[in-house]
Formats: C-alpha cells, sequence, structure tokens
C-alpha cells in the first residue's frame, strides 16, 4: 500500500513549507518564534474577527419601539 502524501502548508507568518503532521510540533506555523509573531499580532488587535451589524429592523422583530433623537428640526 502507498505512502499518503505528506500535505504541506504555507507558514502564516513567513510562508516557508510546513508538513501539515501530528509529528510538525508547531504546525501549522514552523517554528515557535513564528507562533509567538502571531499570538502577538492577536494580543496587540492587529488581527480582528469582523462582526455583523445586527438587522435594522431589530426593534421590530423584537417589538420594541425606535426612539428617535429630536434635533431640534
Amino acid at each position: 500500500m502507498p505512502a499518503a502524501p505528506v500535505r504541506t502548508v504555507n507558514c502564516p507568518t513567513c510562508q516557508h513549507l510546513v508538513e501539515f503532521t501530528p509529528n510538525s510540533r508547531y504546525r501549522p506555523f514552523c517554528s515557535q518564534r513564528c507562533r509567538e509573531v502571531d499570538l502577538g499580532a492577536w494580543a496587540s488587535e492587529r488581527y480582528a474577527i469582523a462582526e455583523s451589524p445586527p438587522p435594522e429592523d431589530d426593534q421590530e422583530t423584537r417589538g420594541g419601539s425606535m426612539i428617535r433623537p429630536d434635533f431640534g428640526s
């Protein structure tokens, strides 16, 4: 039975090829340094997960009333 091909991925930090196997200690990163650089980027908020905006009719779907500010028209 032929051996399965080894899957390789690019390190998210430095783009070096990394074997994506259980033996790859820092996968998907190539090293502890690249792993820590990525963690630091998350900690300093250089990365963020986008939040979906609430629906505009959110108040109507919950049965609430919308209060609109009076700008002294």
